[in-house]
């Protein structure tokens, strides 16, 4: 599984983004996907994840109500909807998919096994 990401950008504080997160391969539709990232300085750390059906997500206690993950399979394609956007949500984000097929729930790095390469998401005051 190959994935690529992008969408990222610079908004102001209160605005919104779009990421997407294309995956190659034949096997997308049968793996969880999440989103993590780093801010400068810090460790990645988890912001949503859905399961490979989509019938449920997870998302990290900063995001929640603010952000939404949602999957396309049919378009190979798990966005994260990003409203009321923050100073301290920039970071660079990246997009992964599960380590393991019919996963769901996955809140730790272990648990994934495929990486795309990051969006920088700034956020200005």
């Amino acid at each position: 599984v190959q994935l690529q990401a992008f969408g990222g950008g610079l908004v102001q504080a209160g605005g919104s983004l779009r990421l997407s997160c294309l995956a190659s391969g034949r096997t997308f539709s049968s793996r969880g996907m999440g989103w993590f990232r780093q801010a400068p300085g810090k460790e990645r750390e988890f912001v949503a994840t859905i399961s490979w059906s989509g019938a449920s997500t997870y998302y990290a206690d900063s995001v929640k109500g603010r952000f939404t993950i949602s999957r396309d399979n049919a378009e190979n394609t798990v966005y994260l909807q990003m409203n009321s956007l923050k100073p301290e949500d920039t970071a660079v984000y990246y997009c992964a998919a599960g380590k393991s097929t019919y996963s769901s729930g996955m809140r730790e790095e272990i648990g994934y096994g495929y990486w795309g390469q990051g969006t920088q998401v700034t956020v200005s005051s």
